[in-house]
């Protein structure tokens, strides 16, 4: 399999090289914002106004069924960067908390998407949410506490980040780890100061202007992952946003949120470079609805974050994990196009593979799938045949084509019922969908197909043992995985 896409991604690699141009990338993906909460997506149940990523939409490809690899945002960007699911490290449910932050969930020897492109001649940029892990020290070495037992106290200005992101293939890197030290702002490996979170959101903005306008002066190409802190809490809408919605600060911040995607598209018209740029569009995960108080949302003014899908940000439902997906690349993706094949966001690694001409190791990117072939034709075939879905709770599903299995009573989250209240209702262990009749996950018809249960059950626990979902050699998980999650009622947390 993988020497046949060698053979394509030559091809592809020569008509790029014949031009001497490699294409700039840039992947903007924001913090738990709905599939519901882009209009374009949404057109009857979504109020909240989305100009720029609906003109987006217009000049690229939108796909409709697309998917973080978990339902939290720890081990969707770890997925992103790594094109692995987050399973398969110690991250075993929630996200980095705590103890657990100081050292980062990525591998030293575990290969990035930065660092494959670096070394095809690409400088990468990191800039906002990081949240896979890093420590702080002082000038000696030792670790400087950030948290005061529940209080937040942050490092000092000066303080060292020896493990971040220009550790695991950044160039550059420009943000802050996660909301909780939202405050502490990091430039490279050096804390350098002190920011009130209302501010970072267009503080991330400027940077990738002007990272844009600096790269354009250069004949290198360039890869920007620009990971925004926003609609996530603390929603702090800046102050010329304020009240724009008409439904609340939520609202609002989606629609700076909308504005600033559409402020670094700009950037990349005015410095020329759009032309030759690549442009991915997502989300973490689904919309986390205590913080956008969806049911108010739902009640007073019709807005649906998750649009007609089950579920929010936390469960196995597909609220929790189908995000908006939208890519632009003039003269090569098909304007104002439409792709409902089924997607992961692990995909990156070996699309940027694909791309540049690399032929990854037989460790490397063990679940990514290029979806090159359909960026170019709409109508191509995807590889993701089988994708496997992850709940807060560490709940496994996995879904073939129509065919959904969710191994957990409950939404295997925060929705309700909970995975506990489902067991006091003798709710049944598991859930089976066909997501063609039936995306709302109402009808559950596990006991109708017992062959179909038996079988995916089978496909999920062969991708766990393989330790890759992609043809190759057998690989190591780093932990051991417990694909059944006996036993577990455990809540974890998230940031």
């Amino acid at each position: 399999m993988r020497s046949l896409k060698l053979v394509a991604a030559f091809l592809v690699f020569v008509s790029y090289a014949s031009a001497q141009q490699k294409p700039n990338i840039v992947y903007i993906i924001a913090d738990d914002l709905g599939y519901g909460d882009v209009q374009v997506l949404n057109p009857e149940k979504g109020k909240i106004l989305t100009p720029q990523i609906d003109a987006l939409a217009k000049e690229g490809m939108t796909f409709t069924d697309a998917h973080s690899a978990s339902a939290v945002c720890t081990p969707s960007r770890y997925a992103v960067l790594t094109g692995r699911y987050a399973w398969r490290s110690r991250l075993q449910q929630g996200v980095l908390s705590g103890g657990d932050e100081l050292e980062p969930l990525i591998a030293e020897n575990q290969l990035t998407v930065p660092a494959m492109l670096q070394k095809e001649g690409y400088k990468t940029a990191a800039i906002g949410k990081w949240h896979l892990g890093f420590k702080f020290v002082d000038d000696e070495g030792n670790a400087v506490p950030v948290y005061d037992g529940k209080k937040v106290i942050g490092p000092a200005i000066g303080s060292t980040v020896p493990n971040g992101p220009i550790s695991r293939g950044f160039d550059s890197f420009i943000g802050f780890h996660h909301s909780r030290v939202m405050k502490t702002v990091i430039q490279d490996d050096k804390v350098i100061d002190k920011m009130p979170p209302i501010k970072m959101l267009q503080f991330l903005r400027e940077h990738a202007e002007d990272y844009i306008e600096n790269a354009a002066k250069t004949e290198e190409p360039f890869f920007m992952y620009l990971a925004l802190n926003s609609p996530h809490s603390p929603v702090v809408p800046s102050e010329a946003w304020q009240g724009k919605s008409g439904m609340g600060a939520y609202a609002d911040f989606v629609m700076e949120t909308d504005d600033v995607v559409g402020r670094v598209l700009d950037a990349l018209e005015k410095n020329g470079i759009a032309d030759n740029t690549l442009v991915f569009f997502t989300s973490d995960n689904g919309c986390s609805a205590p913080v956008a108080k969806a049911g108010k949302l739902e009640k007073e003014f019709g807005h649906y974050p998750s649009a007609d899908f089950r579920g929010y940000k936390s469960d196995i439902w597909e609220g929790g994990h189908r995000i908006p997906f939208i890519v632009k690349w003039p003269g090569q993706i098909e304007a104002d196009s439409e792709n409902d094949k089924l997607i992961c966001q692990t995909s990156l690694m070996a699309t940027c593979a694909e791309i540049v001409g690399v032929n990854l190791d037989d460790n490397a990117g063990v679940d990514s799938y290029s979806i090159l072939p359909m960026l170019e034709n709409k109508k191509a075939k995807t590889d993701y045949n089988l994708v496997v879905h992850h709940s807060i709770n560490g709940k496994f599903s996995i879904r073939n084509k129509k065919w959904k299995l969710e191994l957990t009573p409950g939404s295997g989250g925060w929705s309700n019922p909970t995975d506990n209240k489902a067991i006091k209702e003798n709710y049944p262990d598991i859930q089976l969908y066909n997501m063609k009749k039936d995306v709302e996950e109402t009808t559950n018809v596990y006991d109708k197909y017992p062959k179909r249960v038996k079988k995916m059950t089978a496909q999920l626990i062969e991708i766990v043992e393989n330790g890759r979902t992609t043809s190759g050699g057998t690989q190591e998980n780093d932990v051991t995985v417990d694909v059944f999650k006996t036993g577990l009622t455990k809540k974890a947390g998230a940031h």
